[in-house]
């Protein structure tokens, strides 16, 4: 179940991240979030804000965790090495991070959104193997390379509108 993330929720959220900053690490791709990202104080923004997501199981653990944010990203008013699909208003996923006990985040991470805004925006780290799989496998078209705030570039990806 995807519900909105609660204040409650943060010490749980802490751990799934940690756990998504391992994988990463373990499968080559250890600078995309280093040893902190994202923040406590960036989680509690998210969560103030209303744009923090948690996927939970029936009994109510948290295992995954997404930002959802409809509207202009800042991220994606640059693209290079190719164009956006659309630029029709749209809704971006970010921070996107699953404590591997419970298969599917993504893909409900990305119904979730869909439900909400067809036309979605996301980015991913070139060593972010396994997300860019998921992406693709969800649908979205690989669009170019954008560059985050401390300038370092991403995959950028968009769902085809319809």
């Amino acid at each position: 179940m995807i519900r909105p993330a609660e204040p409650g929720d943060l010490d749980a959220l802490l751990a799934v991240y940690a756990s998504a900053r391992a994988y990463m690490c373990l499968h080559g791709n250890p600078s995309q979030w280093g040893d902190d990202y994202p923040s406590p104080a960036l989680l509690e923004e998210d969560i103030r804000r209303g744009r923090l997501y948690v996927d939970t199981d029936e009994r109510g653990a948290v295992h995954g965790a997404f930002a959802f944010l409809p509207g202009d990203d800042p991220t994606y008013a640059r693209i290079e090495g190719g164009s956006w699909l659309s630029d029709a208003p749209y809704g971006v996923i970010h921070r996107v991070a699953s404590d591997g006990r419970m298969p599917g985040v993504f893909r409900r991470c990305a119904a979730f959104c869909r439900a909400r805004c067809a036309n979605l925006r996301i980015d991913t780290h070139h060593d972010n193997h396994t997300m860019q799989r998921l992406i693709e496998g969800a649908g979205f078209r690989r669009c170019g390379v954008v560059y985050v705030e401390d300038g370092s570039p991403r995959i950028a990806y968009q769902t085809p509108c319809p």
